[in-house]
């Protein structure tokens, strides 16, 4: 084909997709005005028939074209989960008075280019007009800057699918005063970055968070020649290896972090595990209000009497009271030798009657019990 004629097709295909990018923009302010009337009749924001309706008609209508039907499905479904995203933040927002806020704080661990701070963005800035993102070197500062009200919230990662559970932010959810109001789930994609691009076999020296060397050990066990070092955060390796311009030496961090400090990525997709996801938990200083159609979990920590079969009983509570525990985690209750607390994420709102009542019998069961916060459940769209 002639380098001409293969030009003019990429440029119809850029014309389409750029038709493609208008239909979804006008779709969702098509959407917003529907959320409005919602809001104000009190309709439920999901109507789970229409959308296999919805999905039936794309199949049919994908096979006329001589398209995929699963792959139309797929994307389709990505829509309806994001415009149940953007209805069930707004309805949370509504109903705790937020729905007129137009800028908000944030705090996190690392600096611009962290996968924290991607986090942060992706929970909040479709729900407000300034999102301002404030890095702190370590979990426990962006913890304090909310209970002294320096920010409205902080996001915090709680847990990954590859390297498991963050201690740090079960031990300051035991320790603050603070509220999980909010979840945001992120798919890690990490990538070996560099001041420019060199062979791997040029590199001696790998910079990066912990979790995240953790989360590629396969790989970098496969460069028996490299010094791999322990950094603050992915970005801020990033950032030094820009500083330094050593060729010999590399990041391990997001492409977002690669593109903002000016470094050429050598390899993608890093991670032990392909479908690597750490979910993140947002922290505020006062709990929200749910509506009883969202879907919710709540999370809640308590620490069993010094008596055997203790742990067994409080969880027997939850299940003969048909409440589905979706986590657990234990660590050690700090001022109390040999003591644990334990973790629990289970499903549903706590204002449901049954959900409540299980809770106030979990109260007088357990030795400590702190209830911390029932929140809407993250759904697709990672």
């Amino acid at each position: 084909m002639a380098k001409d004629a293969l030009e003019e097709i990429r440029k119809t295909i850029d014309k389409l997709d750029a038709t493609i990018v208008k239909a979804l923009g006008e779709r969702q302010r098509i959407v917003q005005r529907v959320l409005n009337e919602k809001l104000e009749s009190s309709d439920e924001i999901r109507d789970e028939e229409r959308e296999e309706r919805l999905l039936e008609k794309i199949r049919k209508t994908g096979t006329e074209e001589g398209m995929d039907p699963y792959f139309l499905e797929q994307l389709f479904r990505e829509i309806i989960q994001h415009s149940v995203r953007y209805q069930t933040h707004a309805l949370v927002d509504h109903q705790n008075d937020q729905a007129a806020v137009q800028s908000i704080k944030v705090a996190y661990q690392g600096t611009d280019g962290a996968f924290s701070h991607q986090a942060a963005m992706k929970q909040f800035e479709h729900r407000y007009g300034n999102v301002e993102c404030i890095g702190f070197t370590r979990f426990d500062q962006a913890a304090e800057a909310v209970e002294q009200g320096d920010v409205d919230v902080a996001i915090l990662p709680i847990e990954n699918t590859t390297a498991g559970s963050i201690n740090d932010t079960y031990d300051l959810l035991a320790e603050k005063e603070l509220y999980i109001i909010g979840e945001e789930v992120l798919r890690i994609i990490h990538c070996l970055m560099a001041p420019e691009r060199v062979q791997l076999s040029n590199i001696r020296r790998i910079l990066s968070h912990p979790q995240a060397i953790a989360q590629c050990s396969r790989f970098l066990a496969g460069l028996s020649r490299c010094h791999v070092e322990s950094y603050f955060d992915t970005a801020m390796a990033a950032r030094k290896v820009r500083e330094d311009g050593d060729l010999s030496q590399a990041a391990i961090g997001s492409a977002y972090a690669a593109e903002l400090y000016g470094l050429e990525i050598l390899k993608r997709d890093l991670a032990n595990q392909p479908e690597n996801f750490t979910r993140f938990v947002v922290v505020g200083r006062e709990p929200v209000s749910c509506d009883p159609q969202l879907n919710c979990k709540t999370s809640l920590i308590f620490a069993t009497v010094d008596q055997k079969g203790a742990l067994l009983k409080c969880l027997n509570i939850l299940a003969d009271s048909g409440v589905n525990m979706t986590k657990l985690e234990s660590r050690p209750r700090m001022g109390h030798p040999w003591q644990s607390l334990f973790y629990l994420d289970v499903e549903g709102n706590r204002e449901d009657v049954r959900l409540a009542d299980a809770l106030r019998k979990l109260g007088g069961q357990a030795q400590f019990l702190k209830i911390l916060g029932s929140y809407p459940v993250r759904e697709g769209n990672w």
